[in-house]
């Protein structure tokens, strides 16, 4: 049996134990045995971390000790899937820059805030995650990120559409969901899901069940890459 680990927290505004619910009966329809818990302590075992197949963070803001930070990369470098939503993944820790880096993006603004009309765009893709799913409307926050280039972009939403000091440059196709690698793990985001009433919408439910499954195959293939599960040494800096 796989094991997943969802740990949730962080600011309540984004609803992180009605969320982790949603996501621990998705993990365990998938026949996942599954971990919830309320402290960032549960990153502080390494060894641990390391015998999971899946980290699901559901935690917005808040600081994140160093330490926790280096286990969950170290884990994810071996194999293990990352993935997450919205300001529970990626405006986790807005000081931790490794944070940001291994999940790919950083949350900056939502302009106009909750409530806003907007259509999330599949793209062409052969990938498996958005396979049968066509572009929907949701009414919700529009996440405008900082995100890596190196990810690969399965779905994006057009800015801009509420004004703000962003509206007097072009027009950009804002990445929504999208997939990268850390190591040998899989890293997936979603940045649709403020509150639990999003993440019910059965678009949205499919995409994230497809990114943790994804996420957490990557385990099972990570011994045929052994040479790239070295732990990343760079963080130096970032870590003062």
């Amino acid at each position: 049996m796989k094991k997943a680990l969802i740990v949730q927290g962080g600011w309540q505004g984004h609803q992180p134990k009605e969320v982790s619910e949603i996501f621990r009966v998705v993990l365990e329809e998938e026949g996942f045995e599954v971990e919830v818990s309320d402290t960032l302590e549960a990153f502080a075992d390494a060894e641990k971390l390391l015998g999971l197949d899946l980290i699901v963070p559901v935690w917005t803001m808040g600081e994140i000790d160093k330490q926790y930070a280096k286990n969950v990369s170290e884990a994810v470098q071996s194999g293990v899937g990352l993935a997450g939503c919205h300001g529970g993944m990626c405006d986790s820790f807005r000081n931790n820059v490794d944070w940001q880096f291994m999940t790919g993006g950083n949350w900056v603004a939502h302009p106009g805030n909750d409530g806003v009309e907007y259509v999330v765009n599949i793209k062409g893709s052969t990938s498996p995650l958005v396979e049968g799913i066509e572009d929907f409307t949701v009414s919700s926050e529009q996440y405008y990120l900082h995100v890596d280039p190196a990810v690969e972009v399965l779905a994006t939403t057009r800015f801009p559409i509420v004004e703000g000091p962003h509206s007097l440059n072009k027009a950009v196709d804002m990445p929504v969901v999208w997939t990268k690698r850390w190591g040998v793990g899989r890293v997936y985001y979603n940045s649709l899901g403020h509150q639990a009433n999003i993440i019910d919408i059965p678009q949205v439910k499919l995409l994230m069940r497809r990114g943790f499954l994804w996420s957490a195959e990557g385990k099972t293939q990570a011994s045929n890459n052994a040479s790239a599960t070295a732990a990343y040494s760079g963080m130096g800096d970032s870590q003062v």
